[in-house]
């Protein structure tokens, strides 16, 4: 596919943004499931979230255009085709992953409406519903607001500034790909989905790390691309499971207890399958420390914040003290990757666990540097649970830079959770 042209001669404006309703992170599909289950009746409001506040979005993208793009994802439904492979495809080895009940809700959903306002330089955008409803609306909302800020950026580039553009960066994805065949034993998978540059750019990356790295390459969490490209679609479960059911709680006990539980009612739901632990949503040495023997039973921990190397270090230690072998656990490396953190992460840690990885913006939206005034260059937006049934999430994270929520429900997470002081690290992506 040439992308450069398709730029070019339509300026994107026959390619909507987001063309399906699994263009989105496997993982959502699947908490959404054990949400629909568990607590059908909760009520939760998701928020965009601007890191990069020097990225001044509402100066970028056109309001009217927002609203088209998000217009449109309301008005998609689930294809046959899209629901024949959820119904009767094998993830993790197991058949009809989704169950009838949900996937007859699923297939006749359409995403609730959204609330947009302009706020200075930035845009408000929230959505409130039902939880099983209003979680669909995250990987969406991130994919439009990236992809309409690099539009913003290509629209008055020439047709041979494109093509030398994209040359640049298809090669600069190729060098990486290179640079991790040598690697033995890895194993990689694709978690672009939600920072991306573009919808072609990422299905371009994935085709790419399948030619280039083989069985290395073990899949994509975009389900879409994943079904198209008929590669495992990848995924557990995220923060947001914590964090909604820790708002839920009533008391200090509960909210103790929150992070358990929803690992509980996962194992559950999933019959002893997916089981990889996200440790670091209150902060990973209390969480391990804290933690039920029979998480120690569980197949792994994907790393996802704070530094990955003593991350790693810390769930070694925590296996062997519960009378695990860690050679038989598998880690999962997920944060701001890029090739000489994963080479150097997969040298550290291969032989003494089962090394994975997440590879995320900086394999699918990798522009640094290639325009003028570094235009193209990714930035942290997130789109996270803020409240639900009228009480504030909150994220406390192994790294400070990521926490969010009121500053008295961070100093009672704290204190109920024993985190003290923490290792600030800057956020890239």
């Amino acid at each position: 596919m040439d992308i450069a042209t398709r730029v070019y001669n339509h300026k994107w404006k026959i390619d909507p943004i987001v063309r399906s309703l699994i263009d989105t992170d496997f993982y959502k599909l699947l908490m959404c499931q054990s949400v629909f289950r568990t607590k059908p009746d909760t009520s939760v409001t998701f928020s965009l979230i601007n890191r990069s506040t020097h990225v001044p979005l509402a100066r970028l993208i056109d309001e009217g255009e927002l609203r088209e793009q998000l217009d449109h994802i309301r008005s998609l439904s689930l294809s046959r085709g899209e629901s024949t492979f959820l119904r009767g495809n094998t993830f993790y080895g197991k058949r009809q992953m989704f169950r009838p009940d949900f996937m007859e809700w699923f297939e006749g959903m359409r995403l609730p409406p959204y609330h947009l306002e302009r706020k200075g330089d930035q845009y408000e955008l929230t959505f409130e519903g039902k939880w099983h409803e209003v979680m669909l609306w995250e990987i969406p909302a991130l994919a439009v607001l990236m992809e309409l800020r690099s539009r913003a950026v290509l629209n008055d580039m020439g047709r041979f500034e494109l093509q030398v553009l994209y040359a640049r960066a298809m090669t600069r994805v190729w060098e990486k790909i290179e640079a991790l065949r040598d690697i033995e034993g890895l194993s990689i998978a694709d978690f672009g989905t939600r920072r991306r540059h573009g919808f072609l750019w990422q299905d371009w990356c994935v085709q790419a790390m399948i030619e280039g790295l083989g069985s290395k390459f073990t899949g994509t969490s975009n389900c879409l691309i994943a079904m198209r490209r008929e590669v495992e679609a990848i995924g557990t479960n995220a923060h947001e499971l914590p964090m909604v059911y820790s708002a839920l709680a009533e008391t200090d006990d509960a909210l103790a207890r929150a992070p358990y539980d929803v690992l509980s009612d996962w194992h559950e739901e999933h019959e002893g399958n997916l089981r990889i632990i996200l440790p670091d949503t209150y902060g990973t040495k209390g969480f391990l420390e804290h933690a039920p023997d029979w998480l120690a039973g569980w197949t792994g921990i994907r790393i996802d914040s704070g530094d990955p190397a003593a991350g790693a270090e810390v769930a070694i230690k925590w296996w062997q003290e519960r009378g695990e072998d860690p050679t038989q656990k598998r880690v999962i490396f997920s944060d701001g990757l890029d090739v000489d953190k994963i080479a150097e992460l997969h040298a550290q840690f291969s032989g003494r666990v089962k090394v994975s990885f997440g590879w995320g913006t900086l394999l699918t939206n990798d522009f640094r540097g290639l325009v003028p005034g570094d235009r193209l260059a990714p930035f942290s937006l997130v789109c996270k649970a803020v409240s639900a049934n009228g009480r504030p999430t909150v994220k406390l994270s192994d790294n400070p830079e990521k926490a969010m929520g009121p500053a008295d429900e961070v100093a009672r997470y704290k204190r109920v959770f024993g985190v003290g002081a923490q290792e600030r690290i800057e956020v890239i992506v």
